[in-house]
């Protein structure tokens, strides 16, 4: 899979970019900087898989530790007397940081390298979840304290997919950015899927707290296998001077900025990012909720798990058909928008039926089909991002994901406000239909595949 040792350079590939990047030269990833055949720590594919598989891991821990507070919220709301806004404004909370640290994260990842920016934000988020329920009994302010929890753990965990988007531009060829990307991508199903099942034995058998410390603990254990065994010293340690360096922006940028953002597909994968992922964010912060009140007599490990199990195939089957498309020849862009017309497009007729349904089967059914179809837009938008501006695909996918952490805050916000106003949850699924419809409208008109960050020391992938 990954270049190394002069033997087969798939899917992380060299590209002359890394010769005017040598920020990008960490000795523990696969490539070889210059051209100077310096030999790679991965020089065989059982290495590559190691660390696609760390890296798979890695998402579903970052989706532990974000599902925790939507699988307790009920028990919460009972044990602290919240009523549905001020569930609201907890759930929320977590996107007000998660929008603040897109930006810089993959800004931060471009120049440093985002292997280590994964590292010290999953450190710290991992810590902050296992102390969580130590922090929420320090005062009688529950509310603003759990608050304050989630919006540090926003905060931490929106440099992740920056990151790895800045990564996977780097050093995945075009025709198989799809898949490897998928492939990663079903962490966040996985680890929902985890949460789930694990998260609602543990909320059931030991209480709410359980569930905190089952997450950030193990995230925490991650880091330490990492740390151990993938990374040397040098590659684990980030002297200050590298990381001012790594957050400042220089005026000599090869990037043109200005003409970037003038370019119509530019704005239009950020709006659709932006759809597809303050939908994602209502449906995983509500949904267990909706099944709660709506069929009491339900089984929690039922509604939190299968919709994210079947989400696992259906995301690395859009990988693998992407792929095929490109590489039997049909357009990179005619498969990006065919990936998300299924992701954003189907996904919301789904959407639509679970809230004119009153059968629990059903409603399992219907949201399988909705949240597994919208894997597919890891094949879409999401690499659409690298496809444009691979030289600065991390700050550009931090751009995206911040409009959707900001419409993700006011569409949780929203939704809760028109279950307590309305007592009805359809208007909830019509919400999430409605933003996904005008993200899909957009990308279909304006997308393209061409890369736009046009500056001549970069060519072509």
């Amino acid at each position: 899979m990954f270049a190394g040792g002069g033997r087969e350079v798939a899917p992380f590939a060299q590209s002359k970019a890394f010769r005017v990047m040598p920020s990008y030269c960490q000795r523990g990833w696969a490539l070889r900087c210059g051209g100077e055949g310096t030999r790679s720590v991965w020089n065989d594919r059982p290495e590559s898989r190691l660390w696609t598989v760390m890296l798979l891991l890695g998402t579903c821990l970052l989706y532990c530790t974000r599902v925790a507070m939507p699988i307790c919220a009920v028990a919460m709301s009972a044990r602290f007397g919240w009523d549905k806004k001020q569930s609201g404004l907890v759930l929320s909370s977590f996107f007000w940081g998660y929008c603040l640290t897109q930006v810089i994260g993959g800004h931060l990842s471009d120049r440093i390298g985002g292997e280590k920016v994964l590292l010290l934000s999953a450190s710290a988020w991992g810590s902050i979840t296992a102390l969580t329920p130590l922090l929420i009994y320090l005062g009688s302010a529950h509310l603003i304290l759990m608050t304050t929890s989630r919006f540090l753990i926003g905060i931490l965990q929106g440099v992740f997919f920056p990151a790895l988007a800045s990564l996977f531009s780097q050093k995945v060829r075009e025709s198989e950015r799809a898949f490897t990307y998928s492939t990663v991508g079903t962490g966040s199903q996985v680890g929902t899927l985890v949460m789930g099942g694990a998260g609602s034995v543990l909320l059931e058998w030991y209480g709410w707290e359980s569930v905190f410390y089952f997450s950030g603990l193990l995230t925490l254990l991650w880091v330490y296998f990492m740390c151990k065994y993938l990374l040397n010293e040098k590659e684990i340690i980030i002297p200050f001077e590298d990381l001012a360096k790594g957050l400042s922006i220089s005026k000599q940028s090869k990037v043109p900025w200005k003409q970037l953002f003038k370019k119509a597909p530019v704005w239009a994968v950020i709006v659709a990012q932006l759809s597809a992922a303050s939908t994602c964010f209502t449906l995983l912060s509500w949904l267990p909720t909706f099944f709660k009140e709506t069929f009491p007599d339900s089984k929690g490990w039922v509604f939190n798990v299968v919709p994210w199990l079947v989400a696992i195939p259906a995301g690395l089957l859009s990988g693998f058909l992407s792929d095929q498309f490109i590489s039997q020849g049909y357009k990179t862009i005619t498969t990006r928008k065919i990936m998300q017309i299924v992701g954003s497009g189907v996904s919301s007729i789904f959407a639509l039926c679970i809230g004119h349904t009153s059968s629990f089967c059903r409603a399992v059914v219907f949201a399988s089909a909705c949240i597994g179809l919208q894997g597919f837009n890891h094949s879409g938008i999401a690499v659409n991002v690298q496809d444009l501006a691979p030289s600065c695909a991390g700050l550009l996918f931090g751009v995206a994901n911040t409009g959707g952490a900001l419409l993700g805050v006011v569409c949780v916000y929203l939704a809760g406000h028109l279950i307590e106003s309305t007592g009805s949850w359809t208007s909830v699924f019509h919400l999430v239909a409605m933003v996904n419809v005008l993200g899909l409208c957009t990308f279909l008109i304006f997308g393209k595949a061409q890369r736009v960050d046009t500056d001549s020391a970069y060519v072509d992938l």
